[in-house]
């Protein structure tokens, strides 16, 4: 099994993408520690790992309070004694699809604040331990709207470019140490919608176009992906598996490509 003997953490494990990687991540032989702030969602994914046969812990966590993260990385320690893998795939709702007009401060910097303040507070917090134990790997996640251009995603094209500039910044300061960082790139994810915060988020573009959101997306990844279909969640789950890995080990700093080809590097 690919991570057999790891420990792995997952900030947002009861979200789509969250739960998928801590589904896989377990059936590679993880021991997955699952955070958020929706117990049942959590309780669910627990669930299908456990009937599976992984191992799983679940805990109440605020990714914006370092305190918070900080009280549950004790709880990982003392009971697995380090961690080897660390992913933060919160979601927060955001505004989309206002143009600059429209778009008030507040709802602009919300997106940057929020998530940036997240990335920084869970990726220092596993980083530190990483540091003492020489090795890790921390995994980002953002979005084609840090390269696309377009109106309607000021606020979130500048958060995600922001992500991944700091993916690419926290690997140079810690390669030295062996920590790997690594930021998954996937485009939107049709079937992820009723686990997600994207539902509402792309209501925003959708009402304006006079469609529905799942229209909305079928039309987007047929137009402008060269696969003409979206990513799969098991697709970006695999991958984050796989470069979690000891198979993946010369690669750091990357932004992964796994948008199916809407956007090109």
């Amino acid at each position: 099994m690919l991570l057999e003997g790891k420990t792995a953490v997952v900030y947002g494990g009861g979200g789509a993408i969250g739960g998928a990687a801590a589904r896989t991540f377990a059936r590679e032989g993880a021991r997955v520690f699952i955070a958020g702030k929706t117990l049942s969602k959590l309780r669910e994914v627990a669930a299908d790992i456990e009937r599976k046969g992984g191992v799983v812990d679940i805990a109440e966590v605020d990714a914006l309070d370092a305190s918070s993260v900080d009280r549950h990385l004790e709880h990982v320690l003392a009971a697995a004694g380090r961690v080897d893998i660390a992913l933060n795939a919160i979601g927060m709702f955001h505004v989309q699809g206002a143009p600059l007009a429209e778009l008030s401060l507040e709802d602009f910097l919300f997106p940057v604040t929020a998530y940036m303040k997240s990335n920084f507070i869970t990726a220092k917090a596993v980083a530190l331990q990483m540091i003492q134990q020489g090795s890790g790997v921390i995994l980002t996640l953002s979005t084609p709207g840090a390269r696309a251009t377009g109106p309607g995603v000021l606020g979130f094209g500048v958060t995600c470019g922001a992500i991944e500039t700091f993916s690419r910044l926290l690997a140079a300061e810690l390669g030295s140490s062996g920590v790997r960082v690594v930021c998954l790139r996937p485009d939107a994810i049709p079937e992820a919608l009723p686990a997600s915060h994207a539902q509402a988020v792309f209501e925003g573009f959708a009402n304006r176009a006079g469609v529905t959101v799942e229209t909305m997306l079928d039309d987007w990844v047929r137009k402008g992906a060269l696969l003409q279909r979206p990513p799969k969640l098991a697709e970006v789950a695999e991958f984050a598996a796989f470069v979690a890995s000891d198979r993946a080990g010369a690669m750091t700093g990357a932004i992964a490509n796994l948008t199916c080809g809407s956007v090109l590097d």
